[in-house]
């Protein structure tokens, strides 16, 4: 266990670089970049009172952060089917795709290393991903 998390704290303070990079190329603030993350993984869609509430700052800042990211084609507003007074912020496809781009910037995973690999070596990378994936799907249902 140990070496593993050794080889983790490694391997992804060497990817820092490349991680940042998507970062630094967007126009988004932190503050709209979390939200965005968020909304995306609200699967029934995010609340403006919700948004409110998890970044602790006030009604109208939550407004003008949503607002900005609807102009920018990244969300969409819907009302609830189950309570009109509620508005879900869903996000659009261009939304997830920039949470997908600026996440899935993992370079230890990428073609150029993972083409190094021998094919016994892939077979067990794909193993304990699978079940990373599980357990941390597990995880979060859990949560």
């Amino acid at each position: 266990m140990a070496s593993i998390e050794a080889l983790s704290i490694a391997i992804t303070v060497r990817s820092i670089p490349k991680v940042l990079q998507p970062l630094m190329s967007t126009d988004l603030t932190i503050q709209q970049l979390k939200a965005l993350a968020v909304i995306v993984t609200t699967e029934k869609g995010a609340t403006g009172a919700g948004l409110a509430q998890s970044f602790s700052v006030s009604m109208p800042s939550v407004t003008k952060l949503v607002d900005r990211l609807a102009a920018a084609g990244l969300i969409t507003r819907q009302d609830d089917p189950s309570d009109q007074r509620v508005r879900r912020i869903h996000a659009t496809d261009l939304g997830r795709a920039v949470v997908r781009e600026l996440m899935a910037a993992r370079p230890e995973l990428g073609g150029d290393v993972l083409s190094r690999l021998s094919d016994d070596e892939l077979r067990s990378l794909e193993i304990a991903l699978k079940a990373i994936s599980r357990e941390m799907r597990g995880g979060l249902a859990a949560s």
